[in-house]
């Protein structure tokens, strides 16, 4: 479906219009979503990390290209006003530090305190032309380049409806991370959920020079897979305009949930099998070969102490979409396409969930020097590794801007150059939410979340092993 300003209906009426409020102190014990308090020392200069690095030095190699992400909140009620709003982002910025710092140094670059950081460079607005404008102000907020020499911005669309909104916010992505990103969405809109996101345990100091070599042996193993890619060459599917258009898809959380344990996997295997049958779908309709889809599938590498950080902190990992699926053995069970997909995908990302293997993500990515990192991330995300980004973040239960509500998300994943497509899914509520990213020139791209929707029911009736 397209993406609109009128999301799924909530059963709760329309609240009365409201000014924006001075942000609410969160529970006891929880500051994730609570101003610093008066008097706080400004945060010391903090290094810029390897994968950041990498995404400044793509910026400069590349300036053509929009090396940005970020996501969408849909709200029910009056929007605020942007001077309101304006304000309420000031208040807000005082407990996310990074977002009024700037990258200063050579050799060494390091995050500090912006001294000049004025508020109304980075919140803006898209006003809708009545009903029919609302397509033309989305365009605005996901196309207009960040201003200079800024990391962020945040365009308040409104116009459309007097009784809905949304709030899109873009971040460079040598800023933020998905992760980082879902934090300020908390801190910003939330109302102080942990984001429930898998971190390691606190790992013995004994096991750190087992865990040194497994590191080391990860990052040789995906390192020579980036190497290695015989016979693949990028799909020309369409010749690009720079536009980037959002499109929206939603399913129950629980659905993706059940579909995920009836095979011994997750929600998120869920999500991946049925973006693999939907991209079986298009590829069909739009006449787009996909002899192969290989996926860059971000892997949040924070330790349990790094709930909010000064840029990323993921690992980028290789995963092939079974889209194409070889004849099954004569002696093979009658499972359909969609649950030999679904059992593709467990199995593959079975590693990935152990502890063992999410501790030693961490470590590469704690302590991988900058010229190798800058070497693996521009050989993952070239089109002859990878062709697509999808990722995958829960963000909150709830959420909320004064008495206005929060009632739908959608992530905008960063779009590189020579993929076909980003797609995410955010958790929001009891809605799983997919977000399709495509540059206007795909043909069909519309059609993406309507072909996961119908692949997730496929996936929904599969019965559960005996």
């Amino acid at each position: 479906m397209s993406a609109s300003g009128r999301s799924t209906p909530s059963a709760e009426p329309a609240p009365p219009a409201t000014s924006v409020p001075s942000a609410r102190p969160a529970p006891p014990g929880d500051h994730s979503g609570e101003a610093a308090p008066e008097g706080r020392p400004e945060p010391p200069h903090v290094p810029v990390h390897p994968v950041d690095r990498a995404f400044l030095n793509l910026e400069r190699a590349r300036p053509d290209v929009r090396w940005d992400a970020g996501g969408i909140a849909y709200l029910s009620g009056p929007p605020p006003a942007l001077a309101d709003l304006r304000a309420y982002f000031g208040h807000r910025l005082r407990a996310l530090p990074l977002m009024t710092s700037r990258i200063e140094g050579g050799r060494r670059p390091r995050w500090q305190p912006d001294e000049g950081f004025d508020v109304d460079r980075h919140v803006h607005e898209a006003v809708a032309d009545g009903p029919g404008g609302w397509d033309a102000a989305l365009h605005t907020a996901l196309n207009t380049p960040l201003a200079p020499g800024t990391y962020w911005g945040a365009w308040l669309i409104h116009g459309h409806d007097p009784d809905a909104y949304a709030l899109c916010y873009r971040f460079h992505h040598a800023c933020q991370d998905g992760a980082a990103a879902a934090m300020t969405f908390r801190a910003v809109l939330g109302e102080g959920e942990s984001s429930g996101r898998p971190v390691p345990g606190r790992a013995r100091r004994a096991a750190v020079p087992r865990r040194a070599a497994a590191a080391v042996g990860m990052a040789a193993r995906f390192a020579a897979g980036t190497i290695t890619v015989r016979g693949h060459r990028p799909v020309a599917a369409y010749v690009p305009t720079g536009e980037r258009r959002l499109y929206r898809g939603r399913v129950p959380s629980d659905t993706l949930r059940r579909i995920g344990a009836a095979r011994d996997g997750s929600a998120h295997d869920a999500y991946l099998a049925a973006l693999a049958g939907a991209l079986a779908s298009w590829a069909e309709e739009s006449g787009v070969p996909l002899p192969r889809v290989t996926a860059v599938l971000p892997v949040d590498a924070r330790r349990p102490d790094e709930e909010q950080t000064w840029g990323n902190r993921c690992f980028a990992l290789p995963l092939e979409l079974p889209v194409r699926l070889a004849p099954a053995p004569a002696d093979a069970s009658s499972d359909s396409d969609a649950v030999r997909r679904l059992d593709h995908v467990t199995t593959a990302t079975r590693k990935l969930r152990g502890a063992a293997r999410r501790q030693t993500i961490v470590d590469l990515v704690r302590h991988m020097p900058a010229r190798p990192t800058e070497w693996y991330m521009r050989r993952v995300l070239s089109p002859r590794v990878t062709n697509i980004m999808t990722t995958s973040m829960p963000l909150a239960d709830r959420g909320n801007l004064g008495e206005t509500r929060v009632t739908g998300t959608a992530l905008l994943p960063l779009l590189v150059p020579g993929h076909l497509f980003a797609v995410a899914l955010s958790s929001f509520g009891e809605w799983a939410e997919v977000s399709v990213v495509v540059d206007s020139g795909l043909p069909l791209g519309e059609r993406l979340p309507e072909l996961w929707e119908r692949t997730v029911a496929e996936l929904e009736e599969i019965p559960e092993p005996r």
